[in-house]
């Protein structure tokens, strides 16, 4: 039976996403058109060149506009450019920006590039949220889970996230446990709450509220909430929506 209070909660917690290859302007405002029929969800997430046109259509709903930049989804390109994507997209109007963490850096044990890589993206955020993406799928141990969660917390992230949801291993629980725990960890340490974001492969209902009962254990159920919590989404969105109406 699945708990209809939590799946609305869930619902307004969603960051709904369309990452195409195909995508244009015209595709994107009708994905912004029909987020709003459905109604409020956290925020509608795009690629860097589609956020002033999700701006223009979401304007005045309260439904953010959040942008992949840094390289999405491979992370790929030297910290300069990536920086300029986030400024690029900030620039454009972006209110929340998901980056990826360089994962080759991290495997290499080069901690510090990758914490100063997500510092210098938190720079260009320019006071805008910062959700980074770890790419859980790619990181062969819990311990790299956790120490990827952790520098990415040094660095500045406001959000770390499982996934880019472009390789065959999305979000799963086990990753999500660790991500939680280590945030859990930071709050009683610097008293400072960081938000977890689950995408990736994600489609039912049922699998998003197994990730936000795994947070309200953790962190408590006030924790999830769109200011903490969010569910990456693209085929979730209309199916957690048919269930609640």
């Amino acid at each position: 039976m699945i708990d209809k209070e939590m799946a609305r909660r869930v619902f307004s917690c969603i960051d709904n996403t369309t990452l195409n290859g195909t995508d244009n302007e015209d595709h994107v405002a009708r994905f912004c058109r029909h987020t709003l029929e459905l109604g409020s969800v956290a925020a509608v997430c795009v690629y860097p060149r589609f956020v002033a046109c999700a701006k223009r259509v979401l304007a005045g709903s309260g439904i953010r506009v959040a942008s992949v930049a840094g390289a999405f989804p491979h992370g790929q390109l030297p910290i300069n450019l990536k920086v300029e994507e986030v400024k690029y997209a900030i620039g454009e109007g972006a209110d929340e920006v998901d980056i990826v963490l360089s994962r080759g850096a991290l495997l290499a044990g080069e901690d510090n590039v990758v914490r100063d890589e997500v510092a210098l993206m938190k720079e260009s955020c320019q006071g805008k949220t910062l959700k980074v993406i770890l790419e859980t799928g790619e990181l062969p141990s819990p311990t790299l889970v956790e120490k990827a969660s952790q520098l990415a917390i040094d660095g500045g992230a406001d959000f770390i996230k499982t996934s880019t949801g472009k390789i065959g291993v999305g979000a799963t629980l086990e990753a999500a446990e660790v991500m939680l725990e280590c945030i859990a960890k930071n709050v009683k340490i610097n008293k400072k709450i960081i938000g977890f974001k689950a995408a990736g492969g994600i489609s039912t209902p049922e699998e998003a509220l197994a990730y936000a009962n795994l947070a309200k254990k953790i962190l408590g159920d006030d924790y999830v909430n769109n200011q903490t919590f969010r569910i990456g989404a693209s085929r979730l969105t209309d199916c957690l929506y048919s269930f609640l109406t």
